[in-house]
């Protein structure tokens, strides 16, 4: 069972009861590729936690505002993290109410909390680490954040 936590312009907080987790879903409809928000940062930091995003390396930020850290992982996510233009961009037509997800290995090379994965999607990876430990030509279905993607490069170039 799902209950509303918080209302905002665009989304909604909601909270799944038996599994104590947050979700956001939508308030609108988007159509694939447009623009649904911006977002910034509550600061940078060099050691990345279960909730920070990765800019490269050593850059890792909180999402501000602070409730787009309850868009939950997908291995068939409907929103993707535009880290060049700080945009939350819809990769798919989402519905009003429809829950927000992203593919967490589109801005994280390695997880600093891994977990397995219950999206239930046709697609599901099972096993979520990072971007590195998902193989190029399943990487290449994903929007990636330029970082993942030169990491991916790299990677293939070593080989």
């Amino acid at each position: 069972m799902e209950i509303i936590v918080e209302n905002h312009d665009f989304v909604s907080t909601w909270k799944d009861i038996d599994s104590d987790q947050f979700l956001l879903k939508s308030n609108n409809e988007y159509q694939k590729a447009e623009k649904i928000t911006t977002f910034g940062s509550r600061g940078i930091f060099e050691i990345p936690t279960y909730l920070t995003v990765q800019l490269d390396e050593n850059q890792h930020f909180l999402l501000k505002p602070i409730f787009l850290q309850y868009i939950n992982h997908s291995c068939d996510p409907n929103v993707y993290f535009d880290l060049e233009k700080n945009e939350l961009i819809a990769i798919k037509h989402i519905e009003i109410n429809e829950e927000l997800t992203f593919f967490y290995p589109s801005t994280e090379w390695e997880m600093t909390q891994p977990f397995d994965c219950h999206c239930e999607t046709s697609i599901c990876l099972k096993s979520i680490k990072g971007a590195k430990y998902i193989a190029s030509g399943i990487l290449t279905n994903y929007k990636l954040s330029s970082f993942i993607e030169n990491k991916t490069k790299e990677l293939i170039l070593t080989l």
